[in-house]
């Protein structure tokens, strides 16, 4: 009897130690995850470098690269808290280990200087720079037609625009093609809406042509499209409004924010 209640008291101690191996090797796995991603800034939409990443959930920090991407220790549920000076703090909660997007505010007004090179092609080249480094986003998940021609006839589905449609790296991919272009289009109002040009047209200069210009900007499509003629009779025009309404257009001074001392 009282063998048989040793090896019963055995059997219980082995799967009880059994049990415990997989609940902490189970709880090492789930804790063992990491949430990549990049910031930028929501105005400019330029990569921001420095930023510092807390996981107030864990305690972990991190800082991102020069590129402005980071990695962090972060399983789903957790909350990461991203700061930096002249940006307002900006806290996400993770849902899953999809790649983020971060987009910072900054605490005041920034004007992006414009600066015109000495081809008007830079922006499409800088476009196909973009394409390059990022060249698997332009592969096999560009693909957007569902509906494919065979050589046979008739249509089949495509597995390229399934798998753009469906997986998680084909939104990935769809969202950084989006990027990349709505950067060429600002590239190319850039380099035609330019302070030389602009400041030529108008006469205008310093405060005034910064203020004219940011409220001003014309869009993509016009920008592609208006001819020579078009596009100084537009910034005449404007001009004429902008010297009656001056006070309802000018910007408010920038602020620096005071430096507090932790």
């Amino acid at each position: 009897m009282k063998l048989t209640e040793s090896c019963s008291f055995s059997v219980a101690m082995k799967w009880g130690l059994v049990f415990c191996f997989l609940v902490v090797g189970l709880k090492c796995f789930s804790q063992d995850k990491t949430v990549a991603g990049i910031v930028f800034d929501r105005d400019t939409r330029d990569r921001i470098a420095t930023i510092s990443i807390h996981n107030i959930t864990t305690g972990a920090s991190a800082y991102d690269n020069l590129k402005g991407e980071f990695k962090i220790d972060a399983a789903p549920g957790d909350f990461l808290v991203f700061t930096k000076f002249a940006y307002y703090p900006d806290t996400v909660k993770v849902l899953s280990d999809a790649p983020l997007a971060i987009y910072m505010a900054r605490t005041a007004i920034v004007l992006k200087e414009v600066t015109i090179h000495d081809t008007v092609l830079s922006p499409l080249m800088r476009m196909h720079a973009s394409k390059q480094e990022f060249s698997k986003a332009y592969g096999s998940l560009a693909y957007s037609d569902l509906l494919t021609s065979p050589s046979s006839g008739g249509a089949g589905l495509s597995i390229d625009a399934l798998w753009n449609a469906f997986s998680r790296e084909g939104r990935n991919a769809e969202k950084l093609r989006g990027e990349i272009q709505r950067d060429y289009e600002q590239n190319t109002i850039d380099a035609r809406f330019n302070r030389t040009y602009v400041g030529k047209i108008t006469g205008l200069r310093d405060a005034k042509l910064t203020a004219f210009m940011y409220r001003y900007r014309p869009g993509y499509y016009t920008t592609k499209t208006a001819s020579e003629y078009e596009f100084v009779a537009m910034i005449r025009a404007n001009l004429r409004r902008f010297m009656r309404n001056q006070r309802n257009y000018t910007l408010p001074a920038l602020v620096t924010p005071p430096v507090t001392n932790n």
